[in-house]
């Protein structure tokens, strides 16, 4: 008998513990559930185009003078590109092409970075504006507005532009994709240019941000070499597009006005493609 009551006592104490109010609400020791926060959102690229042939071959012909009259096996060789070694071709690739011609050598090398956040609290694009803030600090531009605008380069014979990179002595830059050209003077610009529309300088209503980088040799080289880079970020991708001019002859310095117009092009050319 006293066991049944026992066991009569343990029950209606069970069944106490999991009762509710009788309102509909949570017993009085329940604990609220903590909120739910939602993952930043991911970035609008997952992919990156093929960087050897983001390039339109009409387009790689204006940018490397004297392809044109190559045999044609030989200008498929130059078109081909030369893919950048990289590790993972979903976050990062990219190409160069270059050509030598007697009246000297181009050179273009281009590279797509696509930023990936690790971090749910931070988003893809957000975390590719920090990378394209860096790369603009490390340029180290004059700290001036941005130029006038100016009218829009296409390069002559194509409509399309150009892009470029490498070093005077044919070797690569490992920096330069990274953004890091340093600031060059503007000399050989074309007569009745205005000096300070050339300076490297941020560039407007080019994808998302965008800078200009102009790096002319020293003089007293061997053969003065000048790299144009223009680095743009449209959302979690960032591009640099390199084009880099190097004379035969040791007393010509490579026309600023021309590289810049080409680069732009063939950058706006590029956001073009990533918006279609």
């Amino acid at each position: 008998m006293a066991y049944a009551t026992g066991a009569v006592l343990i029950a209606a104490l069970a069944a106490g513990c999991t009762s509710d109010t009788g309102s509909g609400e949570p017993a009085p020791d329940s604990k609220p559930g903590t909120p739910t926060v939602s993952a930043a959102p991911p970035g609008k690229y997952r992919t990156l185009p093929d960087a050897c042939r983001a390039i339109p071959q009409a387009t790689l012909k204006d940018l490397l003078p004297g392809t044109a009259d190559m045999p044609e096996a030989q200008q498929d060789k130059v078109f081909e590109g030369t893919p950048t070694v990289t590790y993972d071709t979903d976050r990062r690739i990219g190409c160069r092409w270059k050509t030598d011609v007697p009246e000297g050598t181009r050179s273009i090398h281009l590279d797509f970075e696509r930023v990936v956040s690790y971090d749910t609290s931070v988003s893809d694009d957000d975390r590719a504006r920090e990378v394209y803030a860096k790369k603009e600090t490390a340029a180290d531009l004059p700290d001036t507005a941005l130029p006038p605008e100016t009218p829009d380069a296409s390069p002559s014979g194509s409509g399309t532009p150009d892009a470029g990179t490498e070093s005077a002595d044919g070797s690569e830059d490992t920096d330069s994709a990274d953004g890091k050209g340093a600031t060059g003077d503007t000399g050989g610009t074309t007569s009745g240019s205005p000096a300070g529309s050339l300076q490297p300088r941020l560039l407007d209503k080019l994808g998302d941000s965008a800078f200009l980088d102009d790096a002319l040799s020293r003089a007293g080289a061997p053969a003065r070499h000048r790299t144009v880079s223009v680095v743009f970020r449209t959302s979690n991708v960032i591009v640099t597009v390199e084009y880099t001019a190097q004379p035969t002859m040791p007393t010509e310095v490579p026309d600023s006005q021309e590289l810049q117009e080409k680069a732009q092009a063939l950058a706006r050319q590029l956001v073009d493609s990533f918006n279609g």
